[in-house]
């Protein structure tokens, strides 16, 4: 029965019983956190044997020593396993340090300073530059954009990708340079794009000639089942559609060996690649190769990365069985909140009853429960109907996994009643 359904007796009595379950949870003096998607130790402890690796090895497959300068888009070794990884031309791929999300941002500040190699000008000298941001999407991503003044604008994340529709109105608009996309297990809501939507965004009109997409397949292989999502290769829909340059591809190790030590990764047209190198050559002379051959001999191949990514799996999976049944054991009777079931990333997203979800942040915050905040999934952290709150439960263990979404559930069922003027 939904709690809106409830008579005004049934209301007082469940509102009474849930500040009860409320004010215990605060005298657990708890100090939980759910806040970001960091992997756990356990997963950590997985790569550790590349922490002795190379050992005396130091030649790379071209027969260059890694210890030396030069080689700015990486080594061969490590592309061809990612390339094979990712259904893509070792050759369209850079490889580079720590995290895919250090190049996306390199990416957008050249082309703000200098243009891309197909821009009529600067972006910089645009007279505005306008984002489209799915939402829920990811902070961070919103963050770059942010920090560069871009006018970002909201569309809605749908169950198989972004609203096409909308993004191909906006098209229309030569102010519209780039967009944000993670089309596989999406941050926060775990959706994958489908075919059809990723076709369409690989053929559709841009007003602007140096629109770009910046493609972020972070969780491209996080799985949490025995099966792997289809990967597919948005560089041949691109070009087969006369728009080569569209896509800067990401990707990393991030959350699959040890973050902020991993190798990233950016895959792109020739002419695109080529852009980039011609400024980050300029940066700096190359990459960590010795990492990246160290990494390289850790995987082996891309079966070797999927054999890890199993493993992971199993270490996560139970943390969102978890998640999953307290909300419908706790919340599902009451029909005030709707959430997404993964199969595979880092999150769960949770919509709560209109107006709630900042309320619901600040009363778990007071119970010793850190959250991310509210509108975190948003442009400016700014969620027009204050509902969404992403949940990320891979790094405390699954007892206090539990622990902490049973509190959470109370809270969000003390938010819905107070709401409701009970």
């Amino acid at each position: 029965m939904s709690l809106l359904d409830l008579s005004p007796e049934q209301r007082k009595e469940l509102a009474a019983q849930v500040r009860t379950q409320y004010q215990e949870l605060k005298a657990k003096g708890l100090n939980l956190d759910l806040t970001r998607g960091k992997p756990s130790s356990e997963q950590l402890d997985f790569s550790n044997s590349l922490l002795s690796l190379p050992s005396a090895e130091h030649i790379d497959a071209s027969g260059a020593d890694v210890r030396n300068y030069g080689n700015l888009r990486g080594i061969t070794d490590i592309r061809r396993i990612w390339g094979e990884l990712l259904g893509i031309d070792h050759a369209n791929i850079i490889a580079g340090d720590a995290s895919s999300l250090n190049i996306a941002f390199d990416l957008i500040s050249f082309a703000y300073t200098w243009g891309t190699q197909d821009s009529p000008r600067p972006w910089s000298q645009e007279e505005k530059v306008k984002w489209i941001c799915p939402v829920p999407g990811y902070d961070r991503h919103f963050t770059i954009t942010e920090k560069f003044g871009f006018e970002m604008i909201s569309v809605p994340m749908l169950e198989d990708g972004p609203d096409v529709d909308a993004i191909r109105e906006l098209l229309q608009d030569p102010q519209v340079k780039g967009m944000w996309a993670v089309p596989i297990f999406s941050n926060p809501t775990g959706t994958t794009y489908s075919e059809e939507k990723t076709r369409a965004l690989a053929e559709m009109e841009a007003a602007a000639p140096d629109f770009r997409i910046v493609w972020d397949n972070a969780y491209a292989v996080h799985t949490l089942t025995q099966d792997f999502p289809t990967v597919h290769n948005v560089l041949d829909f691109a070009a087969q559609a006369g728009n080569p340059h569209r896509f800067w591809w990401m990707s990393s190790t991030s959350k699959i060996t040890h973050a902020g030590s991993g190798v990233s990764f950016f895959a792109s047209s020739e002419e695109n690649l080529a852009w980039y190198a011609s400024i980050a050559g300029v940066r700096g002379i190359g990459p960590n190769k010795v990492n990246q051959l160290a990494h390289s001999l850790f995987f082996r191949d891309a079966e070797g990365v999927r054999t890890l990514m199993l493993k992971h799996a199993q270490s996560l999976a139970p943390k969102f069985e978890r998640v999953l049944a307290i909300l419908q054991e706790r919340l599902g009777t009451y029909d005030i909140a709707r959430w997404t079931s993964p199969e595979g990333g880092y999150f769960i997203s949770l919509d709560v009853l209109d107006g709630t979800a900042a309320r619901v942040v600040e009363l778990a915050r007071a119970a010793g429960i850190a959250l991310t905040g509210a509108g975190s999934s948003f442009p400016l952290h700014q969620d027009p109907n204050d509902r969404n709150i992403r949940l990320a439960p891979s790094l405390p263990p699954v007892e206090e996994v539990a622990e902490a979404m049973d509190g959470v559930a109370t809270c969000v069922l003390l938010a819905a009643v107070e709401k409701l003027g009970v």
